[in-house]
């Protein structure tokens, strides 16, 4: 029985019978959402609801319908309507690469768990080190996501700048990073995660539209000095994930630059602008970073999860992780930068270098540009709209696709405007046409487009401010704001 049971689990038929059943399923939701056949960018249900199906669906629940009843209870990232989170909808041919990382499943630690794999993310890195602008030193290597990326990063320039041996000794002294108050949290959690605390995470206040205050560098720096706080990093946001506003890379590089500090670019979103020729100056700078970040999986197309990591001078890559797994992992007197586990927290890690290799070999360079190109015009496009209707307000004019907008209303009180747009949100998510988010910037409540999809044009722009000023007038005529 038992044998039985796992020739099934292994049979070539089998799979290429449920294969060929999955592959016409997600071909017709890419038509279905793509055309927009289906209304909604999403069919809301609470978690417990939703949990209470997938136990009996366990239990209950036809196989035949699996893949099916998966895909329809998700979010359509494909859709038009999508303009949410950072997550890009992937080009459908990553879900073939994505088939094919899953069943070969190298698992890359060593070279000789993920041969072609190694040398393609070789290949891959060393194109994005040229685009940032770096030279044949450079190297980069992929890892599972941009928070991981980062605290690699930060991982790399404390071993880089500081004398101490924190990897073998642990904390000595007080260190610290400086780090837009703007920045992604992910970086403050990685210097916790490193033992800085919170004294050690330096925030710098932000300018008027949300960009890193460089004014200040010097003075907070000689305070922190001052304090007996060693500072060895500084971050810059490529952009700010709440507001999509760019830091003066250039500025914070010079600084660094002064200081002999390491200079980390967090590029996880706008970090793709570098295949932009229309947007790439928005990056101006950027090749003076010792670090960068750049998330496949929001600007360029690719499944999640799926990162680069790139250093300036490639020496760092191998320096971070230095110890031994004999059985693994020999020292060597030459680079051996096929043997990932000796750079990555990952000891395992999927064959993403594929999808990014399958991209490039199959549309070339010019698809990120075209893309990332597509996708702030429309940001820019949408910020336009909401700037000349009487009834909203922008936070920040735009520089990515990420606009941070909010609903007005005379006479109202902040607190009355917070409330009254967390319930607009709120009945978006519920009514399912539109999926936004939502941010709180400097104590007003905002909410908040991404345009992750190339097919959401300037229609979809109106028909969303067109619901919310009706949904809003609703509310307000049911005087559920509070007052």
């Amino acid at each position: 029985m038992q044998n039985n049971l796992l020739q099934k689990v292994y049979s070539p038929k089998f799979f290429q019978e449920k294969g060929h059943q999955l592959i016409n399923e997600l071909t017709a939701h890419l038509d279905d959402k793509l055309n927009e056949k289906s209304e909604k960018a999403i069919h809301w249900n609470g978690p417990e609801e939703e949990l209470k199906f997938w136990k009996d669906f366990l239990k209950n629940g036809d196989e035949n319908d699996l893949f099916k009843t998966i895909t329809e209870r998700t979010t359509y990232v494909h859709h038009p309507k999508y303009i949410g989170h950072q997550v890009s909808p992937a080009a459908p041919i990553t879900a073939l690469t994505g088939m094919i990382s899953s069943l070969l499943n190298n698992g890359m630690a060593v070279y000789e768990m993920g041969m072609s794999p190694s040398a393609i993310e070789r290949v891959v890195t060393d194109i994005i080190c040229e685009k940032i602008g770096w030279d044949s030193e450079a190297r980069g290597f992929l890892t599972s996501g941009g928070t991981l990326a980062n605290l690699t990063a930060l991982l790399a320039a404390r071993k880089a700048i500081l004398k101490d041996d924190i990897w073998n000794d642990g904390l000595q002294k007080s260190i610290g990073i400086m780090v837009s108050e703007e920045a992604h949290y992910c970086v403050d959690r990685a210097a916790r995660i490193m033992g800085l605390g919170e004294k050690g995470i330096i925030k710098i206040p932000c300018t008027e539209s949300f960009q890193m205050d460089t004014s200040v560098l010097e003075e907070i720096y000689r305070k922190a000095t001052v304090d007996g706080i060693t500072i060895f990093a500084i971050v810059g946001s490529a952009p700010s994930t709440a507001t999509g506003i760019f830091d003066d890379l250039e500025a914070i590089g010079e600084f660094a630059q002064n200081h002999s500090l390491w200079f980390h670019v967090d590029g996880a979103h706008g970090g793709a602008g570098i295949f932009s020729q229309k947007y790439k100056h928005t990056l101006k700078g950027i090749g003076g970073a010792d670090s960068v970040v750049i998330d496949g999986h929001k600007m360029m197309m690719l499944p999640t999860i799926t990162t680069a990591l790139l250093l300036k001078n490639g020496v760092y890559a191998n320096a971070t992780f230095r110890q031994k797994a004999d059985y693994l992992l020999t020292e060597s007197d030459h680079e051996d930068w096929y043997n990932s586990g000796k750079r990555t927290f990952e000891c395992t890690k999927t064959m993403m270098s594929i999808h990014w290799f399958a991209m490039l070999k199959l549309y070339g360079e010019e698809v990120f540009d075209a893309y990332v190109t597509q996708l702030y015009d429309r940001g820019a496009e949408f910020g336009g709209m909401i700037e000349n209707h009487p009834s909203f307000l922008v936070a920040v004019k735009p520089m990515a696709n990420i606009v941070c907008f909010r609903y007005t209303q005379p006479g109202f009180s902040q607190t009355q405007l917070n409330d009254l747009n967390a319930k607009i949100r709120q009945n978006l998510l519920e009514e399912g046409e539109f999926y936004i988010v939502q941010t709180k910037l400097r104590g007003w409540h905002y909410l908040r487009v991404t345009v992750m999809n190339p097919f959401t044009t300037k229609h979809h722009f109106q028909k969303l401010l067109d619901k919310i000023v009706i949904m809003a007038q609703q509310l307000i005529g049911k005087e559920t704001i509070t007052y």
